[in-house]
């Protein structure tokens, strides 16, 4: 990335061979595609906000996982996999056949030692924290708990499951940066292939479906709490009537692979991740715990853009990271003010969270799978519940598509992520073309 401590080499081309997504909305790509178009919602009642007494009671929990896992893994794998793993793991599957890999047998002494994997999250096994491992230390029964405790909670359980299902011997981490974790674990791979030091990296985020994980949240008041009797309509960025952000879940990865070894293996090629940002704006400048700094965001918008050798000029769609609270209209500034845009030539900018939620460590790789999609079949699909602009998105209300929106000549994407403790990711997906 275009950094001062940069090793990789942007002349090493990055493209993406392989995605796969659990989300609240759909899983697998197939139906997660056509679910976009359509601005299909996932967001659904929660009857354990209700009875933990939550003031918002709707999220985004995907549906039939536990039949997919069963189709998918060996009980003795499922004993020891909890909701995070479980949804990681599908995701990561799904992304390595989509590339046209083979799944390798599970009693193969064969390591790939040039793939990795960096798969994040933000909160990670809180559900097994909550539900096993607190009550039953509590109880005096530690013993009860069982072998797989620890791999369950630790936040680098997902990549270390995922290695072991698929063999992978090069570098294999957990990142975790609050809601740009997944959007940061694709500029962290695409740092490690341009280095050299891998030829394909795995690489999004999972955030498991637990009212524990979303309690603190809601302690916050920055979950939406006005439309609770009506859950499709919960989840409203750019919104003037956004009432806060709604949670999500599920998994989101994608297959990173250096174009000379997509090439050689005759691959599919869906996108080409041209360049990436990271940075934080040090809880200065309005940045803070919980606030971005709207400068940094800036500089992270142009640091990735400048790394992948973009004019700005040259954006054709944005995926926001867009939340449905009052960082949106500062979000919008910032795109407005890194982009050089005036009001009326502010490229096509979307929210996937309002179908899905915030899924939060996830959010960027689901995220990502969505922009994928829409560079490689040129749309942009509908940013939904923002039929009343929020006043100080109105100038630029014409840029937000309500219904799906076919751009066959959409060939540059932004795709950003802005997370707690004032930290930005951001990535620009290219359209693939040979030359």
């Amino acid at each position: 990335m275009s950094s001062a401590n940069s090793n990789g080499n942007p002349s090493q081309r990055v493209v993406i061979t392989g995605i796969g997504v659990v989300a609240p909305n759909a899983n697998g790509v197939a139906d997660f595609e056509q679910a976009l178009r359509k601005g299909r919602s996932g967001i659904r009642h929660q009857e354990s906000m209700v009875e933990a007494k939550f003031g918002c009671t709707v999220a985004g929990t995907p549906e039939g996982v536990d039949a997919l896992c069963e189709a998918t893994f060996s009980e003795e794998e499922l004993l020891a996999m909890n909701m995070n793993h479980r949804y990681a793991s599908l995701a990561s599957i799904e992304a390595w056949q989509d590339a046209g890999l083979e799944r390798p047998a599970a009693d193969s002494d064969e390591v790939d030692w040039d793939t990795g994997a960096i798969l994040g999250t933000g909160i990670g096994g809180m559900d097994t924290i909550a539900e096993k491992v607190v009550p039953l230390t509590n109880a005096g029964k530690v013993r009860r708990m069982g072998s797989t405790a620890v791999e369950q909670v630790m936040a680098s359980g997902i990549s270390a499951r995922i290695s072991g299902q698929l063999a992978l011997g090069n570098q294999v981490t957990t990142n975790s940066s609050a809601c740009s974790t997944g959007t940061e674990a694709l500029a962290m791979g695409m740092e490690r292939i341009r280095a050299g030091l891998a030829t394909r990296m795995l690489c999004g985020g999972a955030e498991a479906a637990s009212h524990f994980i979303w309690a603190g949240f809601d302690a916050m008041r920055v979950l939406n709490r006005g439309s609770n009797d009506a859950p499709e309509k919960a989840s409203r960025p750019l919104s003037a009537s956004a009432g806060g952000f709604i949670p999500g879940s599920g998994a989101g990865v994608v297959l990173l692979e250096s174009l000379e070894s997509a090439l050689s293996r005759g691959a599919p090629i869906r996108a080409e991740l041209g360049g990436a940002g990271i940075n934080c704006g040090g809880h200065r400048m309005g940045g803070s715990m919980t606030a971005p700094n709207p400068t940094s965001v800036q500089r992270c918008i142009a640091m990735a853009l400048a790394d992948a050798g973009v004019d700005p000029q040259d954006v054709d769609a944005i995926n926001g990271h867009l939340t449905a609270t009052g960082a949106d209209p500062k979000e919008v500034g910032s795109w407005t003010r890194a982009l050089g845009r005036e009001p009326g030539t502010l490229p096509p900018i979307t929210a996937t969270k309002s179908m899905i939620g915030h899924a939060l460590g996830a959010a960027g790789g689901i995220e990502s799978v969505a922009s994928i999609l829409m560079v490689q079949h040129g749309f942009v699909h509908p940013s939904i519940n923002c039929e009343d602009v929020h006043p100080e998105i109105e100038p630029h209300a014409a840029s937000i598509p309500h219904e799906v929106r076919e751009l066959p000549d959409l060939d540059v994407l932004v795709k950003a992520g802005f997370g707690f403790g004032d930290v930005n990711a951001c990535l620009v997906f290219k359209r693939y073309k040979s030359e």
